[in-house]
């Protein structure tokens, strides 16, 4: 079983999407999965009631201090891959989740607001035992070099950072609203294929 935690120390990064939409596209490629609902708002969670599904993909709400009893379950439970999806302002969600993971990925809008959240997310990673870890730029304009500043300001603070960039398209929004991620709503679009090609980084580091 293999462990990815989704962190961010600002609400409206992209977290949820990227976990539910990772979590989506292992479970097309025939994995089992299993989405860790950190967050008190429990926003994946509401997302899975909305979906209504019987596949291999199962959202499970949970308390910090629950974490390490969730994962075991997961474990026994014969799951392939645990996504867990991490509040808003919480280093001890944080903390856990980073020491729990084989990969940590950081959404951020090419934004100061978001991008001056990384020194907290760096000193998280550190007392989380430096797991493997890279910024993914999300929510980014279609035009302009944004996303390209944005990366090379990732980096200037030590950190490693996806080539895959998730761009402000209207599905990501929209799919939610009846249980679903891009790649089902429409997956011929471009957002399915960033995610497909997201999943695909994720496979390549993890094995």
């Amino acid at each position: 079983m293999k462990t990815i935690s989704i962190l961010g120390q600002k609400g409206g990064t992209g977290k949820t999407t990227t976990a539910l939409a990772l979590a989506v596209a292992a479970n097309q490629a025939g994995r089992s999965v299993v989405v860790i609902d950190l967050d008190p708002q429990t926003t994946a969670t509401n997302w899975y009631d909305r979906r209504g599904s019987s596949d291999s993909l199962t959202v499970v709400s949970c308390q910090v201090a629950r974490l390490r009893f969730v994962l075991e379950a997961a474990k026994n439970e014969g799951a392939d891959l645990v996504i867990i999806d991490t509040p808003a302002k919480s280093s001890e969600a944080g903390i856990e989740a980073a020491r729990s993971a084989d990969m940590v990925l950081v959404p951020v809008r090419p934004q100061i607001y978001d991008l001056e959240t990384l020194p907290a997310i760096r000193d998280i990673l550190r007392l989380s035992g430096e797991p493997s870890s890279f910024v993914v730029i999300n929510s980014a304009p279609i035009q302009g070099k944004r996303h390209i500043e944005a990366q090379e300001a990732a980096k200037s603070l030590g950190f490693a950072v996806c080539p895959i960039v998730l761009y402000l398209r209207a599905a990501y929004g929209d799919a939610p609203t009846t249980g679903q991620t891009v790649t089902e709503y429409e997956p011929e679009s471009k957002a399915a294929l960033e995610i497909e090609q997201l999943y695909k980084f994720t496979c390549k580091h993890l094995n």
